[in-house]
């Protein structure tokens, strides 16, 4: 979503990210999710990752108005590919802090805490009709764990996907324990990973797999890094279609791409699905 609204000439360089543009432009989040659905992606992710209360708090926009945008991120999703699923996005407690803390994880806060941050947003978000919640680029088990308290009794099914890097979650834990708090919840239809490196993923698919049975969902960045200080990327993609195989060999169901994976992978990438008969993809 960033980086399709980056390249359509938007400026994303404040907090609320891709999210202001909800109330802003919310034409070109609509255009976004076109593009993507005319490249062949089945599955739309809302632009709600780092929209919340708190943070449209701070540029003045009150309760009333968060959760229309939040109900919003969803109908322009849905509109862009009415035959396809809508997933909204649950983004990370530190996501809306805008820090980079959601690649750290470990706030400060206990389970209880994050649960009571994400109950309000994600009781909007399944209220706006989904198809399943995205609770993504998650840094650390006790997230996790708060998210899972989070959105437990709502009436819809969620994905969990890690944020990792060299086998752990970003906060260093086991990657074996972080899935395993999938196991036996009937509400969880996928977990797995997103927003990490190409090569990284394929481990974890099979991890994910082995440890809980469920489908996997996968979706990691385009390979390339990114400059904190001169805010630019650097090096060159690594994400290929050619990855996808051993992944979907290994159980993903949902597979996708992350940051800097543009229209134009999502179209390889469907193309290439299309070419495997794996049932479910």
């Amino acid at each position: 979503m960033s980086n399709q609204l980056e390249a359509a000439g938007y400026d994303l360089a404040d907090a609320l990210w891709s999210a202001r543009l909800l109330a802003d432009a919310p034409e070109a989040v609509a255009a976004a999710h076109r593009a993507y659905a005319e490249a062949g992606a089945r599955v739309a992710i809302t632009a709600s990752y780092q929209a919340g209360f708190e943070g449209f708090a701070r540029v003045g926009i009150g309760h009333a108005g968060t959760e229309e945008l939040l109900r919003r991120s969803v109908r322009l999703a849905r509109a862009a590919r009415p035959d396809g699923w809508v997933a909204a996005s649950v983004g990370p407690y530190g996501a809306t802090l805008a820090d980079g803390s959601e690649y750290r994880g470990r706030y400060g806060l206990s389970v209880a805490e994050l649960a009571r941050f994400h109950r309000p947003r994600v009781e909007v978000l399944a209220s706006a009709g989904p198809d399943v919640l995205a609770l993504e680029t998650v840094p650390d088990i006790d997230e996790a764990e708060a998210l899972l308290r989070a959105v437990d009794g709502l009436p819809v099914p969620v994905w969990l996907s890690y944020s990792v890097a060299d086998g752990l979650t970003r906060a260093g834990q086991p990657l074996e324990q972080a899935f395993a708090l999938a196991c036996g919840n009937d509400q969880v239809l996928a977990v797995g990973v997103n927003c990490c490196a190409p090569e990284q993923a394929g481990e974890a698919v099979e991890l994910a797999a082995s440890v809980t049975g469920k489908p996997v969902v996968v979706y990691p960045n385009s390979g390339e890094g990114w400059d904190p200080r001169a805010r630019r990327w650097t090096g060159r993609p690594t994400f290929t279609p050619s990855r996808v195989a051993e992944w979907v060999a290994a159980g993903a169901r949902l597979v996708g791409g992350c940051c800097r994976v543009g229209p134009e992978q999502i179209a390889a990438l469907a193309a290439a699905l299309r070419a495997w008969p794996t049932p479910g993809v």
